[in-house]
């Protein structure tokens, strides 16, 4: 079976889309791909990417995958582009139910991860391949086949796209994943498209006025300049020495728009420019300082871009695709879907809009054949070179630019970042809430929680975790668990109390010479346990005995003892409560208080990793238990 191939491309997202209940004609393909990136145009010109754009291309048949629509985008370090673009695909099956589409990443079904605690036992990365689709705007999981009648529809080894295709088209009710998998998936792309504007981030730049220019006609090249600086290299910076095409006697006060993650990666850079270079930097105190900063970091990224692209600019191939047909309908799409927003042709605003159209036509629904590719250094020189610009007009729009947004979030707190991980995992509750059950904590709930972990199954591959107790109850199966121990013992629950449990299992680490000593030869099957049972009781209690007194028997905690005193044979002979007085002077036998000694040693492992991670917490909260902070040592 020939499998499609997964993105080898570091942090990328894969996505294919294919037709339901046809085979794919390549020019039937083609027209999807104009229809569709006219129909999301809207979201997607002013969307600013990181590295690379969403992008569509027809992908011929091969061995058993059919023609299809396939694209590739790399994320880089901003992975809510990657979300943006599953938001995109189950979209795109919404609008076109004819259409039957998958994503994945380097990671593999990256969908399945995020919603991997409510997975069925079943489904694990091995046979996971060609199950997980969006079809009709939802998520489909196909599943194993259970009885020997799903034998004859399901496939028992991972489906082939063919088998998944005439699943989803002939019975796709039976295979809709189940509501929490889906509300997993869905949580983590709702908002958008208007979560887009959560995550830009729009700062005032000291910047040469033709990177001013540049940015207003092609706003997501910014991208481009930011990466080039953040992955500089020494050969780079031989470029930024001289300015030739951008000298900083020509920089102005501008408003640029980046994404957070662009932002956070040009401020967090720590830089020095070249003296050669003629940028020079304002003192810290001066109140526009990060201006003169970003702006300078900027205009070298700007610089890089157009140094490594030598050749002159041509724009002769995207002259002639912007008068032929294709753009025509293309445009007409872009009215019909309120594109310019009611802007009067013409209009600066319009034009603006305009111009953002024609790159994002360009470099998305062009033919590869078509076209030539243009390198950011390219496009750059071409917009220097096809527009004008006046340095006085610019430094008059200067004096009014909107105010800045806080960049405050680039700081966050220990209890931001609580709060942050905690809405991201679905526990987060109200301030009062959380004060209240920090004064009412239950800390019986922690020794239940360990019983129940105990009683999982574990193998090889780990141990399987127990739900929140939030969200079910924490129960412990006695009778479940004396049924297995007589099974193992061939005993009756009577003859055995707790304590000899433990015995038992200290009693399997014996030497087989100790074990020879105890055993008896069998007269019967009642009689060599009832023996073997009680030397293994004696054996125990010399074992007590000589622990009790030593520094291990005394780190234990044990159970308080319960005095019921005989008063006739107290009343009746006085010197027995001598005699009685005398065992006190002996080790304490008392049976260990096994609840008490495990909350106990949780709460001091727990109080030593100082409210970093360390094992105690890891393993409470990974079955709920979230411990309330250690006020006590605070205090001290």
């Amino acid at each position: 079976m020939e499998e499609l191939n997964f993105a080898s491309v570091e942090d990328a997202v894969q996505y294919q889309l294919f037709l339901a209940h046809e085979p794919g004609n390549p020019q039937i393909l083609q027209q999807y791909i104009e229809r569709i990136l006219a129909r999301f145009a809207p979201i997607l010109v002013s969307y600013i990417w990181q590295y690379q754009p969403f992008n569509l291309k027809v992908k011929p048949a091969k061995g058993d995958i059919p023609a299809h629509i396939a694209g590739l985008t790399k994320f880089g370090d901003n992975i809510e582009d990657e979300w943006f673009i599953v938001y995109l695909i189950k979209e795109i099956t919404k609008e076109f139910p004819e259409l039957v589409a998958r994503v994945d990443d380097n990671d593999g079904e990256f969908l399945l991860i995020e919603a991997a605690d409510f997975l069925p036992k079943w489904l694990n990365p091995e046979n996971s391949n060609n199950r997980v689709f969006f079809y009709n705007g939802e998520l489909y999981i196909i599943p194993l086949p259970k009885t020997p009648g799903d034998e004859m529809l399901l496939p028992t080894n991972n489906p082939t796209i063919p088998q998944a295709l005439n699943l989803l088209s002939g019975h796709s009710g039976h295979y809709m994943a189940s509501k929490s998998i889906r509300s997993a998936v869905y949580k983590r792309i709702s908002g958008y498209p208007e979560k887009i504007q959560a995550f830009l981030h729009r700062a005032h730049c000291y910047l040469p006025a033709g990177i001013a220019t540049v940015l207003k006609r092609h706003p997501s090249l910014v991208a481009a300049a930011v990466q080039a600086f953040y992955l500089r290299d020494p050969f780079d910076l031989k470029a930024c020495r001289v300015f030739r095409t951008f000298p900083p006697e020509t920089r102005i006060m501008t408003s640029v728009t980046f994404t957070k993650c662009l932002y956070a990666q040009l401020v967090q850079q720590p830089f020095v420019p070249d003296k050669r270079s003629g940028y020079s930097l304002p003192p810290r105190s001066h109140p526009q300082y990060k201006a003169h900063e970003i702006g300078m970091k900027l205009a070298h990224g700007f610089e890089i871009l157009c140094a490594k692209y030598n050749n002159p600019p041509h724009r002769d191939s995207k002259k002639r695709a912007l008068n032929g047909p294709l753009w025509d309908n293309f445009l007409n799409s872009l009215k019909k879907n309120n594109y310019f927003k009611g802007e009067l042709e013409g209009s600066a605003q319009y034009l603006d809009r305009l111009h953002m159209a024609e790159n994002y036509f360009q470099q998305t629904v062009i033919h590869p054949q078509s076209s030539v590719a243009d390198s950011p250094g390219e496009e750059i020189l071409a917009i220097l070179k096809e527009t004008s610009f006046n340095l006085e007009d610019l430094r008059k729009e200067a004096e009014s630019l909107p105010p800045e947004d806080d960049d405050s979030w680039l700081d966050i707190s220990p209890d931001t970042l609580d709060e942050i991980l905690q809405e991201a995992s679905g526990t987060n509750k109200p301030a009062s809430v959380s004060n209240e059950e920090e004064q009412n904590y239950d800390l019986a709930e922690v020794t239940e929680s360990m019983k129940t972990f105990i009683s999982q199954v574990s193998s090889y591959e780990g141990a399987e975790i127990p739900w929140s107790s939030a969200e079910s109850r924490v129960t412990f199966d006695v009778d479940s668990f004396s049924n297995a121990l007589d099974k193992i013992l061939g005993a009756t629950s009577e003859e055995l109390d707790s304590d000899d449990l433990e015995e038992e299992e200290e009693f399997e680490f014996l030497d087989s010479d100790e074990e020879s000593d105890l055993k008896t030869d069998k007269e019967g099957e009642k009689t060599s346990w009832e023996e073997t049972a009680g030397s293994l009781r004696s054996y125990m209690d010399d074992m007590d005995h000589e622990l009790a007194s030593t520094n291990i028997g005394k780190s234990f905690t044990h159970q308080q003892k319960v005095i019921k005193p005989d008063k006739a044979s107290s009343s009746q002979d006085p010197d027995r409560d001598l005699e009685d007085e005398c065992p006190a002077e002996e080790p304490d036998l008392t049976p260990v208080d096994i609840d008490l000694n495990l909350v106990t040693n949780l709460l001091e492992s727990y109080s030593a990793q100082d409210g970093l991670a360390g094992p105690a917490s890891n393993l409470l909260q990974s079955m709920g238990v979230h411990l309330p902070e250690n006020t006590d040592r605070r205090l001290h």
